[in-house]
Order: C-alpha cells, then structure tokens, then sequence
C-alpha cells in the first residue's frame, strides 16, 4: 500500500476503558489514520453506519451489547468491512468465537502496540487490494484520492502540502458535519490534552481555501463563527 498505509484511513475503536481508548487514538493518530471512539456496542452500531470507517477495533467484553453481537450485527450491514478483535481471553473457543462471528483478526490483551498496528496496516491493504476501483473522495468538482494522496479541482491537478492534504481530507470525510478547531488539531497535528492557543487551523484554512479556488472555484470550506468549520456548498 505504501504512502496510503500512513493515509488517513478511517478506524473506529471500541472499547469500554477510556484509558485503551485514549491510548489507541493518540497512537494510531500519530501514525496518520482518523480515529473516532465508541465506548460501548450501541454506540459503536451508531458510530460504523454514520461515519463508515475503513476498518473497526472491537473490543469483545463490551457492556450491554458485547462484541460477538456488534460483530455480526457489523459484518450483517457491511459484509467488506474488516474488524479486528481485541479480547482479554485467549482460549480456542473465544478465537473461535470471534472468528465466527465475522471477525478478519484476532489479537489478545495485553498486546504491543507495533502488533496491532501492523495487523490493522494488513487488513487495510487487503481491503485495498479487494477494491474494484479507487477509494475517491469528492465534493461538487473536487476530487481527492486518499491513496494516491493526489487533488484535482474541475479536472486541474492541486498540490498540497502534507498537512493541507490530511486537513482538506478530513474534511472531505465528514462532509456537512461542523468541524471544531479543537477537532482539528488534534486529528491534524495530534494534540489531545494540552491544546495550545494558536491560529493555526485559520492558517492552514486559509492556504487551502486559495489553493482550491485559486482558479476561480467556488468555495467549499465555510465558516462557521465562533465553532469551527464545514465542507459544503455555497448556497
């Protein structure tokens, strides 16, 4: 897959320790993926058939709906999307469970890091390989091919910089939704806790907005005053 491993790959995580939780966004935000939790399985439900993500960490010891049942229920809706399981259990039976339950991978608690990382980097790139056609993004005559980390505005190629690339894609994956600068940064630039007071999201907002309509497009990146961002049309 090469650069598209570090591309902005959608991944859901669901688990119901806020620590696991926080530890994996930082983690995988770090290594270039979108990362968006849920902490429980009818969040989760929620969270895959609004947002889609390109892949799904599940947690099998879940309250409530526990991880088999969101697992089927995932696997029922998209039969194409990979799941890998995470469970405290390590007998055949759970691994057999999970499995069959829909599952494309299995990996027990405690685990490294670097070993989720390259299974979830393995299940994407067999997603990608199962792909009939490229994964574009789009908006009215803007176009963004993830993998091939290119931008064409009405047909014109646009060059961006690694970071006017990621924030412009983040915005293409979540068309219409408001976008805080807070969201933002901490999607773009990793910054999770501490938040610094910085303009920097106008900045990058503003060299994008010049690029796409640089040769007299139409604007895509509204403001919304006083909260953020939003990619639509005008009008």
């Amino acid at each position: 897959m090469g650069d598209a491993e570090r591309g902005r790959w959608h991944i859901l995580v669901v688990d119901d320790e806020p620590e696991i939780l926080g530890y994996l966004k930082r983690g995988l935000t770090f290594e270039g993926f979108f990362v968006s939790t849920a902490p429980d399985g009818e969040a989760a439900l929620a969270s895959a058939a609004q947002e889609a993500p390109d892949l799904v960490v599940l947690d099998v010891m879940l309250p409530g709906l526990d991880g088999i049942a969101v697992c089927e229920r995932l696997r029922a809706a998209s039969p194409d999307l990979p799941i890998l399981m995470l469970t405290a259990r390590d007998s055949v039976p759970d691994r057999v469970a999970g499995l069959e339950s829909g599952a494309d991978d299995y990996l027990v608690k405690p685990f490294a890091f670097i070993e989720l990382l390259a299974r979830i980097r393995a299940l994407l790139r067999r997603s990608s390989q199962k792909s009939e056609g490229p994964h574009l993004l789009t908006c009215a005559d803007l176009v963004l091919d993830p993998q091939a980390r290119t931008v064409e505005r009405a047909g014109r190629p646009v060059r961006l910089t690694t970071h006017e690339f990621d924030l412009l894609e983040l915005f293409l994956r979540h068309p219409s939704q408001v976008l805080t600068r807070e969201v933002i940064l901490e999607n773009i630039w990793g910054y999770h806790d501490d938040i610094p007071e910085s303009n920097i999201v106008d900045v990058y907002v503003r060299y994008l907005r010049n690029k796409l309509e640089a040769a007299g497009g139409s604007r895509l990146i509204q403001t919304v005053r006083g909260v953020g961002y939003v990619l639509r049309e005008e009008g």
